[in-house]
């Protein structure tokens, strides 16, 4: 199935499964392809980030069921707040699930790690259809779901092109210097592998 995503600035990608088939005006994309479904967004497409805390996020920290809100709050736990929380594999994947679903809100389309140790991160991740890049040892800053919440500058993926894997986020603003600015909580979409993974409501 082809879609054409489009931003304000009518920047356009159209997405054929999980390529980019083409990059281009949407007026261009659109006029080649008269019947295809279009997307506009609000404000700017751009690959989409890679946020660099991924064991951090992932395997190092617990994120809460909303069932668990009365007892543990809504907030990622980490540290001692894990010392009385028993966490079988299920729970960890349930928990790596919810942090991949709160990453995807910040137009997160990779994480970089060192490897996993648990078994249930890794099937979570792979499952999300996340990007994954490699580290070697820990950032210096503390984690932060937001790509653009430490001090070091945020890493987008690769660029999109032709050819290129279906991943990239649209942010409600101006240009990249608002984005830098303001940053990734103006995420109104992110799209992985092809898929509409996140929409803001």
């Amino acid at each position: 199935m082809l879609t054409i995503h489009a931003d304000s600035r009518g920047h356009a990608f159209l997405v054929k499964g999980e390529r980019i088939e083409a990059v281009g005006p949407l007026e261009e994309l659109a006029a080649a392809q008269p019947r295809v479904r279009v997307r506009a967004w609000p404000g700017i497409l751009t690959p989409g980030f890679v946020n660099p805390h991924g064991n951090e996020l992932l395997e190092r920290t617990y994120h809460p069921d909303p069932r668990e809100a009365d007892e543990l709050g809504t907030e990622p736990l980490t540290g001692d707040a894990l010392g009385s929380l028993t966490l079988d594999d299920a729970r960890w994947g349930a928990s790596a699930r919810r942090g991949i679903q709160r990453m995807l809100t910040y137009g997160t389309v990779a994480v970089a790690c060192e490897p996993f140790g648990s078994r249930a991160v890794r099937d979570a991740v792979r499952r999300s259809g996340l990007g994954v890049v490699g580290r070697l040892g820990t950032p210096g800053d503390a984690p932060s779901l937001d790509p653009f919440g430490s001090a070091r500058p945020a890493m987008p993926a690769t660029e999109r092109r032709q050819g290129s894997a279906a991943r990239f986020a649209v942010f409600d603003v101006r240009d990249e210097d608002e984005l830098a600015e303001r940053g990734a909580g103006t995420c109104v979409a992110t799209v992985v592998a092809g898929r509409l993974v996140f929409r803001r409501r």
